[in-house]
């Protein structure tokens, strides 16, 4: 039986993809992809992910080694916030779920200084019965222990759990500690597909 309901946000419930906005704002082509190297795809990013270092020590790390200039990479972080929205069609799902008695809960990958403004200003966290950040407990997906500290926090057990990611790789890692998953590989509308799954887990 299904009782926990355990959401990702980015690309699940949150928008988050750079390279659709920077191509939207008209950065040219050469400096997005330098940007989404350099910046998105660096070890710094997960490292900034993970909480083991600050945002100050990840431009400094990044100008380091990139073209970038130190103000464009700062300029960069200061508007992850605004890269991020919420995806309508998928947060719809959670007062429905809620509803019915499901516990809800997110474990997400995150940074932690940015992530009580986009907490603050989506109403969507209101459902919620609790969560985690990667940053807070200094591990992050696919990590197997970032899942062990969730269940420990919160008491719950991973049988009577469903994991919502939209990459496979963390799906997977999910499964391999004993809860049910799905991958919603950044679907924009994924309502129909989770109310089929948990009903195929509850029946």
């Amino acid at each position: 039986m299904i009782r926990n309901i355990i959401f990702d946000l980015g690309n699940v419930l949150i928008s988050f993809r750079p390279a659709d906005y920077l191509e939207k704002k008209n950065y040219p082509a050469q400096i997005r992809k330098r940007i989404l190297s350099d910046i998105f795809g660096s070890r710094e990013w997960l490292l900034l992910d993970k909480g083991i270092i600050n945002l100050e020590e990840a431009i400094y790390r990044i100008a380091c080694k990139s073209s970038l200039k130190r103000e464009e990479i700062a300029s960069i972080f200061n508007i992850r916030t605004d890269i991020m929205f919420p995806l309508a069609d998928n947060t719809c799902i959670l007062p429905e779920l809620k509803k019915e008695g499901f516990r809800l809960y997110y474990l997400s990958n995150f940074p932690a200084d940015i992530f009580a403004e986009i907490k603050n200003r989506n109403s969507f966290f209101e459902y919620f019965d609790g969560g985690i950040i990667s940053a807070d407990v200094k591990q992050s997906k696919p990590d197997e222990a970032i899942f062990r500290i969730f269940f420990e926090k919160f008491k719950i057990s991973p049988e009577e759990s469903f994991y919502i990611d939209d990459l496979d790789v963390n799906v997977q890692a999910a499964l391999s500690v004993g809860m049910k998953g799905y991958c919603t590989f950044g679907s924009l509308n994924i309502s129909d597909q989770v109310r089929k799954l948990i009903s195929s887990f509850i029946i």
